[in-house]
């Protein structure tokens, strides 16, 4: 969290033992269950925007192919992308 954001309070309601592993992980770390949520949402943030980034450049270099093998793989890349294994 960058130093000039305000920090905006909200309310979650999480499933009991994501709280219970929240407030291990808390503990471990010797932080507030709150820095380990607002970690724990960054964390996924980014590898949200990593995952939408590598789904963008597969289908360029699905756009760019012109081997019939490589279109195949990258097509099957791109389907457990967005489907799951």
């Amino acid at each position: 969290m960058a130093i000039a954001d305000k920090p905006v309070r909200q309310s979650v309601s999480l499933p009991a033992r994501v709280a219970r592993r929240v407030r291990i992980l808390a503990k471990a770390r010797r932080s507030s269950a709150s820095r380990v949520l607002v970690d724990l949402i960054e964390s996924g943030l980014a590898a949200k925007e990593q995952e939408r980034i590598r789904y963008l450049a597969l289908l360029e270099q699905l756009r760019k192919s012109d081997d019939p093998a490589e279109q195949e793989r990258v097509t099957l890349e791109l389907a457990r992308l967005t489907f799951g294994e």
